[in-house]
């Protein structure tokens, strides 16, 4: 039996072999072609052309980015500018999908008609086609001129939305950082075995130290918070929201948060009611009971689903090209258009997105184990 059991073990490695070493020289046949036909078509192979300059610039970028940039840094700045749209569309979904969920799963007649109606809509418009729409709201908005004033945060015109922002130097940022740090560890060193003691300390603490901002690193002429102001055509000063940007996060935000809700209904109804009744023939209130039953069973059946969402809404940042939105996509687009480097730059793309997406997962794996409950030994 043990012979026949390593004889079968032994066919199976063999076979495994061959067809990883079947699918290496497939690659490698793949690979050499694809570099024989650049080679007698005269397009160099390589990386070297990363050092080169563009000579086209973006619209929008949270480093500097201009014409004269390499195609290095430029790839960097629309790399850069894909995690920021992603990070902050998966929040802002993430909250409108919770908030729809609980909508969904409440005994209120109409906060469940709302919530149904919201995902019926969102869920069921392609989002490309969302993208679209908002693009063409937020583009149809007042000239710069005749911009609406949001009762003195800002300015919202067809050029974006203006806002205040800090003018902070790296002093400024230092001293915030510091501060943030001595006050979370007064809060875990001194707050007792009070619950809200450490975060009451720690928010004094910062608060209490970053007032230190007002008296070091700037002079009276010099504001902490730089506001827009309108000169000529454009308004200068504070910080731009570009459109674009606008846009493609309010289609992810609406269109994802229509999937989460229902991932976040679906856990709360996966909830074992006999825990529930049991929880409350033990006396537990329903704010205890949510606490420390439904709340956390909830959420271990929504990581699994809830990771998919994330790496698919991720993958979806891509459609920022339809409106002209400088994400990683656009920008390798461009570049292949302007280099020729076409293997090069699809590789370098592969990888952005491998190395994001695998982040989430893992991160979320990560969360998921953590969360798990253990069995007994």
């Amino acid at each position: 039996m043990l012979r026949v059991l390593r004889n079968r073990r032994t066919r199976g490695y063999v076979i495994q072999a061959a067809v990883l070493a079947a699918s290496l020289l497939l690659t490698l046949s793949f690979v050499l072609t694809a570099r024989d036909n650049l080679v007698s078509q005269g397009i160099a192979t390589g990386f070297g052309f990363l050092d080169r300059s563009t000579g086209w610039p973006i619209n929008f970028s949270i480093i500097e980015a201009t014409d004269r940039s390499p195609y290095s840094r430029m790839l960097l700045a629309g790399f850069l500018n894909t995690i920021l749209v992603g990070l902050a569309g998966l929040a802002c979904a993430t909250c409108v999908g919770l908030a729809v969920g609980l909508m969904r799963v409440s005994s209120n007649l109409i906060l469940n008609v709302l919530g149904t109606v919201f995902v019926e809509t969102f869920r069921n418009v392609p989002l490309i086609l969302q993208v679209i729409f908002w693009y063409a709201i937020l583009t149809h908005m007042p000239s710069p001129r005749a911009a609406i004033d949001l009762a003195g945060l800002g300015f919202l015109s067809n050029r974006g939305l203006m806002l205040a922002a800090p003018a902070w130097s790296a002093l400024d940022l230092a001293i915030i950082a510091l501060s943030i740090i001595a006050a979370l560890f007064a809060a875990h060193r001194f707050g007792g075995t009070r619950p809200l003691a450490p975060w009451g300390l720690a928010l004094a603490g910062i608060v209490a130290l970053s007032v230190m901002l007002l008296f070091l690193g700037h002079e009276p002429e010099m504001p902490l918070i730089s506001q827009p102001e309108l000169r000529g055509l454009r308004f200068v000063g504070g910080v731009t929201i570009k459109p674009e940007f606008s846009a493609l996060l309010i289609a992810i935000m609406a269109f994802g948060g229509a999937y989460i809700g229902e991932v976040v209904r679906g856990g709360f109804l996966s909830v074992d009611k006999g825990r529930l009744e049991a929880a409350r023939a033990l006396g537990l209130s329903n704010a205890q009971i949510n606490r420390f039953i439904r709340i956390p069973l909830a959420i271990r059946a929504m990581l699994p689903a809830l990771t998919n969402q994330y790496v698919w809404l991720m993958k979806a940042t891509t459609l920022g090209i339809a409106i002209g939105y400088p994400d990683y996509f656009m920008v390798v687009s461009t570049s292949i258009n302007q280099s020729g480097q076409t293997m090069e730059l699809l590789l370098l793309l592969m990888v952005g997105f491998l190395l994001i997406n695998y982040t989430i997962s893992g991160t979320m794996n990560w969360i998921n184990g953590r969360l798990a409950i253990k069995g007994r030994s």
